[in-house]
């Protein structure tokens, strides 16, 4: 008899906006035949910023493009440019190193936290010198970065904090937001990201109205929006779509459960993961202080092979990163031929990521669970 086949558990669900795709499409209705036929940077945005920055606690929040967008408007709006250093995590997403470059600036990387997989402080001041403007340390899969060391060095060196809180949107150290540690912080909302929508968008959230002031102004070609075609600054086009304003306006009032569960599902694989270091697999811990849950990620000593042993039995995951970013062709020109960032090689070769959205069922998650310990054990006995 021929065995059913397996139904795979997806990493990235095709699902995930299925329970609000009534909303949606009415949203898409509604703006479109709207009598004012604004579909960029209007009321809905406006309200949608009020909501997000009101929910923070923060000075003032600025919706943009993307959270790429989002970075870029921040280092313009700090005055960042050629002939300035920017200290960025050795291990992360491109645009950590992009946005610097294409500001003009040098991207100058610090190796990482092995545990937390975030920049290192103390790597992180070993690379500040006179030329240095800015930190910029990025929040790594289910880890925020230590935003209170970070804040301390920038206040004592003079350095402008801008914090890569894209993928951390929700979570908390010492009971203050990702986002609110920098000058400035970033939020992305990409699909598969905590706040994610479908299609592309992000936002700056800052406490500092001048720098406000700078991101609104330079998100719509240097406009600052009384006098419309006078540029007060070479802008950029990152201006937040109409629809998308409304439909995340809707799903705030959600983002809290699915967070809760996001969290849960994250603290189920870490208790049962507590106990496979032995066996080559190391998890985050469970729980805890400066946790988000974008991603969960494992460390794998045999990640190829965890990797097959999980698809064998149903279960898609996805690598990030695989090289650090000085490794890249794209960014090895700014980086020191005889240097070296042990701790992001050692994370880009052994990282692995397993399913972590709202929507998992219990019996899904255990699955994936049971998927990964079975594996693990087998490390012992090859042992």
């Amino acid at each position: 008899m021929t065995a059913p086949p397996i139904t795979t558990i997806p990493f990235f669900p095709p699902d995930s906006f299925e329970s609000e795709r009534d909303v949606l499409l009415e949203t898409v209705r509604a703006v479109g035949t709207g009598a004012g036929q604004r579909f960029i940077l209007g009321e809905h945005t406006a309200r949608f910023e009020r909501k997000l920055r009101d929910s923070l606690g923060a000075g003032d929040v600025i919706a943009c493009s993307s959270g790429t967008a989002a970075l870029t408007l921040v280092l313009a709006a700090s005055g960042v440019g050629p002939g300035d250093e920017v200290v960025v995590p050795a291990f992360g997403c491109a645009p950590l190193a992009a946005t610097v470059v294409n500001i003009g600036a040098r991207p100058v990387f610090a190796d990482i936290d092995p545990v937390r997989l975030t920049a290192d402080p103390a790597a992180a001041e070993a690379l500040i010198t006179p030329r240095t403007k800015a930190l910029m340390p990025a929040h790594v899969f289910s880890m925020m970065a230590d935003m209170p060391r970070f804040r301390e060095l920038a206040d004592r060196y003079g350095l402008r904090l801008v914090e890569d809180s894209a993928v951390a949107q929700g979570g908390t150290l010492r009971g203050r937001p990702a986002g609110r540690w920098g000058d400035a912080g970033v939020y992305s909302f990409v699909q598969v990201k905590t706040f994610g929508m479908p299609g592309e968008g992000g936002v700056v959230v800052t406490d500092d109205a001048e720098t406000a002031r700078r991101v609104r102004m330079l998100r719509n070609h240097g406009q600052d929006g009384v006098h419309r075609f006078v540029h007060h600054a070479v802008g950029y086009n990152s201006r937040f779509d109409e629809v998308m304003a409304v439909f995340q306006t809707h799903r705030l009032d959600g983002l809290d459960a699915r967070l809760a569960r996001r969290a849960e599902i994250a603290t189920y694989y870490s208790t049962r993961f507590a106990s496979l270091a032995p066996h080559g697999v190391l998890a985050p811990p469970a729980g805890g202080d400066g946790r988000s849950y974008y991603v969960y990620s494992v460390l794998a000593e045999r990640r190829a092979e965890l990797r097959a042993h999980l698809s064998a039995h149903g279960v898609d995951s996805h690598v990030y990163y695989p090289r650090p970013l000085p490794g890249q062709p794209a960014f090895a020109p700014y980086a020191p031929g005889d240097a070296c960032w042990p701790n992001a090689a050692r994370a880009a070769e052994r990282n692995l990521s397993l399913p972590l959205y709202p929507h998992l069922t219990d019996a899904q998650v255990e699955h994936i669970a049971d998927t990964v310990r079975a594996f693990a054990h087998t490390f012992q006995r090859r042992r």
